[in-house]
């Protein structure tokens, strides 16, 4: 409004003279608060709770109610009058509060659970390529070998009760802002770290800042938000060597009351950890308790029990999570990341069998089985265990269920997408690891959506 519309508006006063004094203290006011924010932006700085809010997890009324868009913010902003809604907190309790303050509130409810749900179509994915990411392993680098189909890459996971926000790379570099990350596993653990480097690559690159030149151990610095991740090679978890240094298809040893310190020696001061492993305990093992062979899997030594792949396999979480707890100096986040099926079909992974799906799952075309699903039941038990001792110390291990979600992705594999084809040599298909990008980049949308949750608790 200019000064000629504002004097038609006070009634057309008789003199400027009169008109002048009355609106010079409003003119130096208004002044007065446009410029100090202006030369003082400080005065008004962007709090974290805004931050973490920005995209909150938003559960819906009920199943009959149309899913809310991560990208519509036309609920907040076509009407000007705050109304209540009504919300249950976690306690049981009943409040009424604004709409802004239910984001909040709901981004943070534990009530929503993030595994359950079933994958529906996404076309603004995928959020990089293997032209911008430069930490995709050639095994992983689907596209570059000659997939031809990219329909697998147009798919995001929607939770039963609430909307999964896509990963927010800004949002992520401030949360771990003076943080530090570990992965700890096998090359699946690795394929999930490669995929957050490749998010984040939208903002920053990491400085490469590793005491070796394999991909078994490496340490990645961000030094602007002064955040550092690292994965530490242990696909069993637990002690282990091979019976021949040089033959990795000979049995290992397994020393399942041992822990691996290559990573438990070294995690005390990471406020995140991430434990999983799964595929190596189906290989030919020897097993030990108190330095004493007890048994083994697939070997051909006489008088040696032959056990079962379920048996070291809650040997070595029970033992990664007792060692956990019995670090002095640990006060950080411990999250299972549960196991990831393979997806071969017409035979096994040295007999011919492939992954050649070009769609996911409905989640009623597929059920967790053998040993895929005894293997997630030790997890969750052992889980169990290490939180109710965790309690004494209050140390915080959390559940990072990616199981059924993975289940329902046979299509997300590099089958023979690892490689250019070889005359006269043949290749087994993958159909352990994930294509990037591809489904497993949903792990990072749990992840995100996960220390948001432990922000909250602080």
């Amino acid at each position: 409004m200019n000064f000629q519309d504002l004097d038609h508006s006070l009634g057309k006063l008789q003199t400027r003279k009169k008109n002048a004094t009355k609106i010079a203290p409003f003119v130096a006011l208004a002044i007065l608060f446009t410029l100090i924010p202006i030369y003082y932006p400080s005065m008004h700085p962007k709090k974290l709770s805004q931050v973490l809010s920005s995209s909150s997890l938003v559960p819906l009324p009920d199943s009959n109610t149309q899913h809310l868009s991560n990208n519509s913010n036309s609920s907040s902003s076509s009407s000007s009058t705050t109304q209540q809604i009504n919300v249950t907190k976690s306690d049981g309790d009943h409040v009424s509060v604004a709409p802004q303050q239910a984001r909040i509130i709901n981004s943070t409810d534990e009530k929503c659970d993030l595994f359950s749900g079933e994958w529906v179509e996404n076309q603004e994915a995928p959020y990089y390529t293997n032209m911008t990411c430069f930490t995709i392993q050639e095994h992983q680098n689907c596209m570059k070998y000659g997939r031809p189909d990219t329909d697998f890459l147009k798919w995001k996971w929607k939770p039963d009760g609430c909307e999964l926000p896509i990963f927010d790379a800004h949002q992520f570099l401030e949360l771990v802002r003076g943080k530090s990350l570990a992965f700890v596993g096998d090359s699946v653990a690795r394929n999930h770290m490669q995929s957050l480097i490749c998010l984040l690559s939208k903002v920053v690159y990491p400085i490469d800042v590793s005491n070796s030149t394999d991909q078994d151990n490496r340490r990645w610095e961000y030094r602007e938000y002064n955040f550092n991740m690292s994965i530490f090679w242990a696909p069993y978890l637990i002690k282990a060597n091979k019976t021949e240094p040089n033959n990795i298809y000979q049995p290992f040893n397994l020393y399942l009351d041992e822990p691996d310190e290559s990573w438990s020696t070294k995690i005390q001061d990471f406020d995140y950890v991430i434990i999983s492993s799964g595929h190596w305990f189906s290989r030919p093992t020897m097993f030990y308790l108190n330095h004493t062979l007890v048994g083994c899997l697939f070997c051909s030594q006489p008088n040696v029990t032959q056990m079962t792949s379920f048996f070291s396999y809650q040997k070595a979480f029970h033992t990664a999570f007792r060692t956990i707890n019995s670090l002095e100096n640990y006060k950080g986040v411990t999250f299972l990341r549960t196991f990831a099926p393979s997806h071969f079909e017409d035979g096994v992974w040295d007999k011919g069998g492939d992954c050649v799906r070009k769609t996911p799952f409905k989640r009623n075309e597929k059920v967790l089985e053998d040993y895929s699903l005894e293997f997630y039941k030790i997890q969750l038990q052992e889980l169990t265990i290490a939180q109710k001792e965790g309690k004494m110390r209050n140390l915080k291990f959390r559940l990072f269920d990616a199981t059924q979600a993975m289940l329902l992705r046979p299509d997300g594999h590099p089958s023979k997408y690892g490689h250019w084809p070889k005359p006269n040599v043949t290749f087994s298909n993958d159909c352990v690891h994930w294509c990037l990008p591809g489904p497993i980049d949903v792990w990072n949308d749990f992840l995100l959506e996960l220390m948001k949750r432990e922000e909250s608790h602080r």
